[in-house]
């Protein structure tokens, strides 16, 4: 199954997408595109009930999604840690320009 994601629109203009199928490659981006922070300034959740798979890039726009304020809807538990670890280890990057961590 490929993916599929389905808006759907609730009360005041917050969206829900529907995430179905495998998220991976040519996905991302759309994914990426429909969590901008300019697109979701009435609320957005991610429903990730039906997803099957995910890619290593289809983490990092979860996490990034999630730090955002995006609420992940019905992640998977093998999603939820890969989520979780992505944060861990953006959160402790070393950003060598400053000369310690962020």
């Amino acid at each position: 199954m490929t993916c599929k994601i389905e808006q759907v629109l609730a009360l005041g203009g917050f969206v829900v997408l529907r995430v179905s199928g495998r998220i991976d490659g040519t996905h991302v981006e759309t994914l990426r595109e429909l969590t901008d922070k300019d697109r979701t300034t009435n609320g957005l959740a991610i429903d990730l009930t039906e997803v099957t798979l995910v890619s290593r890039e289809a983490v990092e726009v979860l996490s990034l999604a999630e730090a955002n304020g995006i609420e992940l809807r019905n992640c998977p538990a093998y999603v939820r840690e890969w989520v979780s670890q992505e944060r861990d280890c953006a959160d402790t990057e070393v950003d060598h320009d400053a000369g310690g961590t962020r």
